[in-house]
This record gives C-alpha cells, sequence and structure tokens, in this order.
C-alpha cells in the first residue's frame, strides 16, 4: 500500500505540524536553545509535551507498519530543533519496519543540522538496530563512518553498539576505538569514554584490560573507568 502519499496522511502531518507551532513557548525556547549552545532555534516544547502532541500520529504509524521517510526528511528540513526530535520520535516508534536500504537515510540524518541531542539518539536506537539485523552494513557504511573526517559519523561509529550489552562485539568496538584513540577531539573522546564505560557494565574485565593496554585520552579514561571500582 502506497500509503505515504495518502491525504489523511498529509492532513494529519500538516496538523500536527501546526500544533506545535501553536504551543510554542518563547521562553522556554531561549533556554533550550541556550542549553545547545544556540546551534538551533526552538519552539520551547518539552519533551512530555511534544509525545503528547505526537500520540495520535504514533499510534496510527503503528498500524500502517512502515517509515513514511519523506515525513522525516520534511522534518528535518524545518528550522526548529523539536520537529527533528518529532522525527526521531517516528523513527523509534518504527523502529522494527527499518530496512537495510534505509542506512542511506540513516546516514543523512547524522550529518545534517548535527550535534549530540539527535547524533546519539540515531546511532544506539536506530542505526544500532539495523547493524543487529543487517550486520552486512559493519564493513559498509560503519567501518567507513570510522574512519571518516567527519567526527559525527565518527562519534556514530563508536555509539552503534551501545545497547547492545552481551551481543557487543568487543574486537570491533577495541579496533574503531584505536583508530580514533589519537584525536584531540571532544566529543570523540567523549564517545570512546561511554562506549567503554557503558560495556564495562557487561564486561569488566574486557574493558579495564583495553584502557590498560591502550593510550587513550585522559577524557576517554575518565569516562570509560566509572564503573571499574565497583
Amino acid at each position: 500500500m502506497d500509503w505515504e502519499s495518502t491525504g489523511d496522511y498529509k492532513i494529519m502531518y500538516n496538523e500536527l505540524i501546526n500544533s506545535f507551532l501553536e504551543n510554542s513557548d518563547q521562553e522556554q525556547a531561549v533556554k533550550m536553545a541556550a542549553y545547545m549552545k544556540n546551534n538551533f532555534p526552538f519552539l520551547g516544547i518539552p519533551k512530555p509535551k511534544r509525545a503528547s502532541l505526537g500520540n495520535g500520529l504514533m499510534k496510527k504509524a503503528k498500524k500502517q507498519k512502515g517509515i513514511d521517510w519523506n515525513f522525516v526528511l520534511m522534518l528535518w528540513e524545518r528550522p526548529e530543533r523539536e520537529f527533528q526530535y518529532l522525527a526521531i520520535d517516528y523513527l523509534l516508534v518504527l523502529k522494527d519496519y527499518l530496512q537495510k536500504k534505509d542506512i542511506d537515510n540513516v546516514r543523512f540524518l547524522i550529518i545534517t543540522k548535527p550535534w549530540w541531542d539527535t547524533v546519539d539518539s540515531i546511532a544506539g536506537n536506530i542505526t544500532g538496530v539495523l547493524c543487529l539485523e543487517h550486520p552486512e552494513l559493519i564493513s559498509s557504511p560503519i567501518l567507513k563512518w570510522a574512519e571518516s573526517d567527519h567526527i559525527w559519523l565518527v562519534r556514530s561509529a563508536i555509539l552503534y553498539q551501545l545497547k547492545y550489552k552481551e551481543k557487543t562485539d568487543a574486537a570491533l568496538l577495541g579496533l574503531i576505538i584505536k583508530q580514533n584513540s589519537e584525536t584531540k577531539e571532544f566529543f570523540i573522546n567523549k564517545a570512546i569514554g561511554w562506549a567503554l564505560r557503558e560495556y564495562s557494565k557487561t564486561n569488566k574485565e574486557w574493558v579495564k584490560e583495553f584502557i590498560q593496554t591502550n593510550t587513550l585520552s585522559p577524557l576517554s579514561v575518565r569516562e570509560g573507568s566509572k564503573y571499574l571500582a565497583v
């Protein structure tokens, strides 16, 4: 069913966007933008309110069992940050319907209007799901992302296994970290520490040995070691 182009959905999309605009709060918008270093304009809608406004669409989308990427990309083009959050919320609801080919769209979302708030959600919750279902994506594009000059692709490659726990490929995690361990980029070193810290909940000894036997930034070591003494 070509439900992406149905009139009902276009009406619902427009109504949802208008409801976001109507619920803007300029005072909160200023605070939210400042928290994100004023990289993006905000409407000033907190997460609970955003979820409430989008609830109707999410329920209907689940029944259609497919992702309308036109809708996602349309939201991504809008200036206010809440629309990018809405796009991610929508993808998370429908993550079981992600297909291998969607990795190209996922890459676009990572590199377009990138900051940690969107990139991290996409890496751990969307890219990670895709790679579990389609492990052939690891050799390409994930390993290529790990060697990229684009810091947010690198961060995504480091973090995509963040929620894998026992399914984590430790050797691959170590390889990607070592490829990027000499960087001075804060967001990459922070991601290395975060990935190690998270995996230490599952395999403390591996993380301890990895930190002891590899040269990492002080930030990565500090972040990665947080649970090792517990």
